[in-house]
């Protein structure tokens, strides 16, 4: 997916706080997680990479704000993406 598609999703789906997003990825199996906005959220977002905080790193995520579980994704890779309709598991 292209930035401009990638921004067009999270413009147009209100994502409640806490809801997860499915990455489907084109090689690999999905991804669930959130895109988080560290310091360098622009320049990744530039060359179409996005930092993800997956949901089984999201409680240690949620209770620092440290974003050191998160992991970088190319935008090129993902296939769809999609809000996850349950709540993550705590």
């Amino acid at each position: 997916m292209t930035v401009e598609q990638i921004e067009t999703f999270l413009a147009k789906e209100t994502i409640p706080q806490g809801k997860i997003i499915r990455f489907e990825l084109k090689k690999r199996d999905p991804v669930r997680g959130i895109i988080v906005q560290g310091r360098d959220y622009q320049e990744l977002k530039a060359k179409n990479f996005w930092r993800i905080v997956t949901q089984k790193n999201l409680p240690a995520y949620q209770k620092s704000n440290d974003i050191n579980p998160a992991r970088i994704f190319a935008g090129s890779d993902f296939a769809k993406l999609s809000l996850v309709t349950n709540k993550p598991e705590e």
